[in-house]
């Protein structure tokens, strides 16, 4: 199984990439396959799109507002 440990949404080129991190562990004995593989893709997918806007906007209206 792949088991998430990171991920980071970078604005690129007027567009939004989503870059992350996970491991791959064996189902029967919990051992380490692989660790700290990477991969990213650019988010395309409109829903996707949604969400990553709504995350934003959180962080600028509740982190960054004075």
């Amino acid at each position: 199984m792949k088991q998430l440990s990171s991920y980071m949404v970078l604005a690129v080129n007027g567009g939004d990439r989503i870059s992350y991190t996970f491991d791959e562990i064996d189902d029967e004995t919990g051992e380490p396959i692989s660790t700290n593989n990477k991969a990213s893709f650019y988010v395309v997918d409109e829903s996707l799109r949604a969400h990553v806007d709504a995350i934003r906007s959180w962080i600028k209206s509740n982190k960054l507002a004075e």
